[in-house]
Order: C-alpha cells, then sequence, then structure tokens
C-alpha cells in the first residue's frame, strides 16, 4: 500500500516492471511520470492481456526488473546499426588521455600504451602518413 499515486509511481519505476497498469481516473497525468516498464496499459480498459495478445506492438517484453535498460521487443531490434568515429587530429590528441586512463583502469595496457603512443608520435595517422 502506498500514501498516493506519487509515491507507487516511484515505486513502480524502482521495480521496473514488464507491464504496468495505470488503473486510475486519469492516467495521462501520470504517464510522463513513468521511467521504466516495458508496457503501460492505461486505464481500466486497457488491461494486460489486451497488450499482450492483440492491442500492443509485442508480447516479448523486459523480465525481472530490466525494463531499467531494455525495450519491448520491436522493430529497431532488427534493424542494424554500424557506428561510425571521424576525429580530426587535435581531438583524437586530446580524446587519447582519457582513453589511456580508462584503458589502464580496466587493466588493458596495450590499449593505453596503443593511446599513449598516438599521442607521443601525432604525426603518425593509423594510415601510415
Amino acid at each position: 500500500m502506498t500514501a498516493d499515486i506519487a509515491e507507487a509511481v516511484q515505486l513502480a519505476n524502482g521495480f521496473a516492471a514488464e507491464h504496468l497498469a495505470l488503473a486510475v481516473k486519469d492516467p495521462w497525468r501520470w504517464v510522463g511520470k513513468i521511467q521504466h516498464a516495458g508496457g503501460i496499459f492505461l486505464g481500466k480498459q486497457s488491461f494486460a492481456v489486451l497488450g499482450d495478445y492483440i492491442a500492443s506492438p509485442s508480447h516479448v517484453m523486459p523480465t525481472g526488473g530490466s525494463a531499467r535498460f531494455a525495450s519491448p521487443l520491436n522493430v529497431w531490434d532488427f534493424v542494424r546499426l554500424i557506428s561510425l568515429v571521424a576525429l580530426d587530429a587535435p581531438s583524437a590528441q586530446k580524446l587519447s588521455q582519457f582513453a589511456a586512463a580508462l584503458a589502464q583502469s580496466e587493466s588493458l595496457e596495450a590499449h593505453a600504451r596503443a593511446a599513449l603512443i598516438r599521442i607521443e608520435r601525432s604525426n603518425i595517422s593509423v594510415y601510415g602518413g
């Protein structure tokens, strides 16, 4: 039992449920305050079984609190992304210091040294130029 709906929302965000029913008089007032849920069911007519089988885009939901970092299965799960990194020399030099520090904190000494060598030999690019 909670003191009010605001406390219930706070509890729900901590729980990060796969299904969250906002079975309250004005669910739209609260939906923007939900940060972690696999699916939000708004009002007493939007019950979970309808979302699971008919009304929702996916029945594959994040369980066990994983809604804190995961989403229901959706079209983006079938899209392949490629990251691009394109730095100029001054940016690479500046970032190399930070990369070396992070690599050292993970005990990845070869990674750290690779970044530090780039700082020491700033006229050498990865393309040999």
